[in-house]
């Protein structure tokens, strides 16, 4: 296990002592991706996630802020404002990081942990749209590269219309904006001489603002870019990004579970640390590379346990608004003095 607290404290690691945004106006700073999830293993990334503080400028002036990424490290830390609008969602890379347990921050000042304290508010019923859609991508991932390398051209392509149609039905429910037109895919005889068959869309819109024209249109572009990637695979690489894709899909239903039936973000997963590693070193996969008849039956029983927590989840339907402004306001106010 690294050091993290050591990390912090070496020249790599100097932005976040030493950038104005960030330092002493981090609420606080927690370890993410695998070794938040307790799945890590030799070699996995090392991932930092935060919170900050918004400026005054922010939030009185002109200036806008809504994260600090450094690449080199694999940190992002949120502004808190933004924090908010994603929690409010039930945003699941967002929810994780109230879900730390308190060895796993690095960071952890006063009014962070009042963030920590208060962070129930923030949770409803979203969870179950919100998570399950992320599943709903993550089982497309590990479908998509299952199928672009072990399918005919013609049965890749239905496919690839079928994951294009699921990506589009996600999206339907979230923002519902198909009265403004409409969308036909469907396969026909191909155009392109390297191919038998293709996907082909009819699309008639009025009025449809541009950002949701641009959301849905780098919806399909994504999943049809999964089955396009050129050039020589790295089968070890492959492999194990398959397994990932499969081990993340299971822990996203163990999260959204827990949301709903305990109010509770639970990040590090202890209890089916087993089951997540089993699944991570591609004990589910066969020599095909498709997944056993035991690893969907998991999936299929956690399925049903969200439909089910979903409907009997002891969170309301909304977060209650004023008092999450009421809250927002106060911390804001705080900003203002540091």
């Amino acid at each position: 296990m690294p050091d993290f607290q050591r990390l912090l404290h070496t020249e790599g690691y100097g932005f976040i002592k030493n950038h104005p945004r960030l330092g002493k106006r981090i609420l606080l700073l927690g370890i993410g991706g695998s070794y938040a999830y307790g799945t890590a293993q030799e070699g996995s990334d090392i991932d930092l996630r935060g919170i900050t503080l918004n400026l005054p400028s922010d939030l009185l002036g002109l200036t806008e802020f809504d994260q600090y990424e450094d690449a080199h490290t694999d940190t992002v830390i949120y502004s808190f404002n933004k924090m908010v609008r994603l929690l409010l969602e039930c945003n699941p890379n967002t929810c994780e990081i109230l879900g730390l347990e308190e060895d796993q921050y690095l960071i952890l000042n006063p009014l962070g942990r009042e963030l920590l304290e208060q962070k129930g508010m923030f949770l409803s019923k979203r969870a179950a749209r919100s998570f399950g859609g992320y599943a709903g991508a993550q089982l497309r991932r590990l479908q998509n590269a299952i199928a672009r390398d072990s399918m005919p051209q013609q049965e890749r392509e239905q496919h690839i219309l079928r994951s294009v149609k699921n990506a589009l039905d996600d999206f339907n429910r979230r923002y519902a904006f198909f009265d403004k037109g409409t969308l036909r895919i469907y396969i026909d005889k191909a155009e392109h001489p390297e191919l038998d068959t293709e996907i082909f869309v009819d699309a008639d819109y009025r009025h449809l603002p541009l950002r949701d024209y641009e959301h849905m249109w780098s919806v399909m572009h994504n999943v049809v870019k999964d089955y396009d990637k050129i050039g020589k695979r790295n089968k070890k690489k492959d492999d194990n990004h398959l397994n990932k894709h499969a081990m993340h899909l299971i822990r996203l239903f163990m999260m959204a579970i827990d949301i709903l039936e305990r109010g509770e973000i639970r990040t590090r997963r202890t209890a089916e640390q087993e089951l997540l590693l089993k699944i991570r070193r591609g004990g589910f996969q066969r020599e095909d590379k498709t997944f056993s008849p035991e690893f969907y039956e998991i999936l299929a029983d956690y399925e049903g346990r969200l439909e089910r927590a979903a409907r009997e989840s002891i969170l309301p339907d909304e977060p209650d608004m004023e008092r999450v402004e009421t809250f927002v306001e106060e911390m804001n106010r705080k900003a203002l003095e540091v």
